[in-house]
């Protein structure tokens, strides 16, 4: 049997392979071709994306926001006031409570709540008609005894009478003079006065109520004068010396300032706190100061002379730092902006603050609008002159 092989001629089969795969120098020119045209697209948005940013910074450039209008002021020297500032209470120099010495049922009040009273006035009647009928009788034991002494002695002079008689007439007499006594005192006892000149607090007693020996029956105060009590560090001490002026000020008006004068000093430091106690004496001849009232007070010491002051409203007081924003030209002079300056604050007084280091006398910083500022933001000052003073008041 016989096999018939079909043979193909190899040039043939190379034409076809040749055909149906590109060569290889064709396939790299095809991925350079896909390299240059990712390579120009991502080029063109790279070149898109960086004009659009230096667009964008030309424009804010040339666009700067007008400037801010501001308060502005001046620092000034000036001697400052310095206190040593302490708190306490207000106190009555003569302050009471009225209440009796005995027991008894009241049977009459002349006084009303809140009413202003004399030394001596009557406040409060207990019963007191056992004590007047004991006096009644003793009275009438006396009178009989003066009787009997006078008859003895007449007697015994003529020696009709023994000096004995005569011993116990007096002693009789005298026992009768005691027993009056004591009893105008129990009587006494019983009408309340008001034991020096003042206002009476609320009435604490009922017309026919049965008080018992110190019973509370009215409060009764001096508003005269009135003792600012009132404690200081003991670093103070040698600060502090009777007869200073004492600035006392209270919530019920404020700002309203009050003048004592220190008149005790506390011979001893309380040895937990580490304070000494001070008394000051305050007039109070309107009444307005009640005891009991909260105080802050300030013992006036020498005043610290040539000192940069500035309102407080233009220093911004931070837990980072006190800080002013200063004004300064601009470069081309046609302007103004600000500069953050930090600062050292010493004592605040009438709406002002000390400026210990930061400021020199005529520079001018913002006084009013800081909140809306950063450093070297552009500004218009409006409330003071653009042109600083030439010469710096001094107190």
């Amino acid at each position: 049997m016989d096999t018939h092989i079909e043979h193909v001629d190899e040039p043939d089969q190379v034409a076809a392979s040749s055909r149906r795969a590109p060569s290889r120098s064709k396939l790299l020119v095809r991925l350079v071709v896909m390299a240059v045209i990712l390579a120009v697209v991502f080029g063109g948005f790279y070149a898109y994306e960086r004009f659009r940013e230096q667009a964008i910074a030309n424009f804010f450039a040339s666009n700067k926001p007008p400037p801010l209008p501001v308060a502005a002021t001046t620092a000034t020297a000036m001697d400052v006031p310095r206190y040593l500032s302490g708190i306490g209470s207000l106190n009555a120099v003569h302050q009471v409570t009225a209440a009796p010495e005995v027991g008894g049922r009241v049977t009459g009040i002349f006084f009303e709540s809140g009413a202003t009273v004399r030394t001596g006035d009557p406040l409060v009647q207990l019963n007191d008609a056992p004590d007047r009928a004991d006096l009644a009788n003793y009275q009438a034991q006396a009178r009989l005894a003066q009787t009997n002494l006078t008859r003895a002695s007449t007697l015994a002079q003529r020696q009709f009478e023994t000096q004995a008689t005569v011993d116990t007439d007096h002693a009789q007499l005298e026992e009768a003079s005691a027993q009056i006594a004591r009893t105008e005192a129990t009587i006494a006892q019983k009408l309340v006065r008001a034991p020096f000149a003042g206002e009476l607090g609320i009435r604490q007693v009922n017309l026919g109520q049965y008080v018992g020996a110190g019973t509370a029956l009215v409060t009764l105060t001096d508003l005269d004068s009135l003792h600012v009590d009132f404690t200081l560090p003991e670093n103070t001490r040698s600060q502090l010396a009777v007869g200073q002026v004492v600035l006392t000020t209270v919530d019920a008006f404020p700002g309203r300032s009050f003048e004592a004068k220190l008149t005790t000093i506390e011979p001893q430091i309380n040895a937990d706190t580490r304070t000494i106690k001070l008394q000051a004496t305050l007039a109070n001849p309107d009444h307005l100061l009640l005891p009991g009232m909260f105080v802050h007070a300030r013992v006036t010491l020498p005043d610290e002379r040539n000192v940069v002051v500035l309102p407080e409203t233009a220093v911004d007081f931070t837990l980072y730092g006190n800080s002013v924003f200063l004004i300064v030209k601009d470069g081309d002079g046609k302007g103004f902006h600000v500069k953050r300056q930090f600062v050292t604050t010493g004592d605040r007084f009438d709406n002002k603050v000390a400026v210990v280091s930061g400021i020199q006398p005529g520079d001018r910083a913002v006084a009013a609008g800081q909140l809306k500022l950063i450093d070297g933001a552009a500004v218009l000052p409006t409330a003071t002159p653009l042109t600083p003073p030439t010469t710096v008041p001094v107190n």
